[in-house]
């Protein structure tokens, strides 16, 4: 289990992430998500340990991320954003040259570079010059040489990144696979990629974290309630009485101009339910036009991308 607590990284006066707290559970895939700046990479780079914490802890498995030993690190398989290839290399050279870096036999590699090729579906690309792969192909070997040691812990960047969307949903079905055996934290920008991969998301925005749960927990809050917005003719208290009694209907605002502009929010009640009883209320009924919230919405309010 990964344990985050109050972790901040600043540059200068400038905070990159602001406190956050967090625990993720074994073998479950983690997506961050958030605008580009939100402090999405920061974060996995710590975890990674490739950057100190400027305050707070990191505690992997009860192990202190910050003070570990080597041989704890070796736990840990990261991929950047921009695969670390040499394109000179065919694949296979370079699964074996990895591999060797981190300190594997070449027995061990024998054995373990076939199935790492199958696993990532780049048996039919194996002595390929890497330059000569598309990016689809580049991003699947980045991915082998991160976990070609067999981490328990396999940090992802933007691993969907450029890729079209076949390229997209073969790479899910390649993370989803790598659960089995490890945890996986995953970065991204675009809600739709990783809800459906998903166990857990962490939602981040300047910095800071602004929202956290599995999709569904998270689609349960989207899906609270319609937003219907009127116009309507009649008088301002009038028109706050009854709609404050009326059950399942939260009045959100109230503007009065030539006519009357209401916000409210239906709570397990159909937008037609509340029109029918403000006309037999003698409220005249000018427009009304409903807007389902849903996940995207969600993701888009609480970072800010659709102000």
């Amino acid at each position: 289990m990964i344990s985050v607590e109050s972790l901040s990284r600043y540059y200068g006066e400038i905070a990159a992430i602001d406190q956050l707290s967090f625990t993720v559970k074994a073998n479950t895939v983690v997506g961050f998500l958030g605008r580009n700046g939100a402090g999405k990479s920061t974060t996995l780079k710590i975890l990674a340990g490739l950057l100190e914490p400027s305050d707070g802890s990191v505690h992997i498995d009860d192990h202190r991320l910050q003070t570990t030993d080597d041989l704890f690190r070796k736990k840990i398989g990261y991929l950047s954003e921009e695969p670390p290839l040499y394109r000179e290399m065919t694949v296979t050279d370079y699964l074996y040259f990895l591999g060797r870096l981190r300190g594997m036999s070449k027995i061990e590699l024998d054995a373990r570079i076939p199935a790492l090729l199958d696993l990532c579906q780049l048996s039919d690309r194996a002595n390929w010059v890497i330059d000569a792969l598309s990016l689809g192909y580049r991003k699947r070997v980045g991915i082998a040489q991160a976990i070609i040691h067999e981490p328990s812990l396999i940090i992802l960047d933007e691993p969907t990144s450029g890729l079209d969307p076949q390229q997209i949903k073969g790479m899910r079905e390649l993370i989803r696979s790598l659960s089995a055996k490890a945890t996986v934290l995953l970065s991204s920008h675009h809600l739709s990629e990783v809800s459906e991969t998903c166990d857990q998301l962490l939602i981040l925005n300047d910095g800071k974290l602004v929202a956290s749960g599995t999709p569904e927990e998270l689609s349960t809050q989207a899906q609270s309630g319609h937003l219907l917005k009127l116009t309507l003719i009649g008088k301002e208290a009038n028109i706050k009485a009854h709609i404050d009694s009326f059950e399942g209907a939260l009045l959100e605002d109230i503007s009065v101009d030539d006519l009357v502009e209401v916000h409210v929010r239906l709570i397990g009640i159909q937008p037609e339910a509340l029109i029918a009883h403000l006309v037999e209320q003698k409220i005249g009924v000018r427009s009304a036009r409903s807007t389902a919230t849903n996940l995207e919405n969600i993701f888009l309010t609480l970072t800010g991308a659709n102000q």
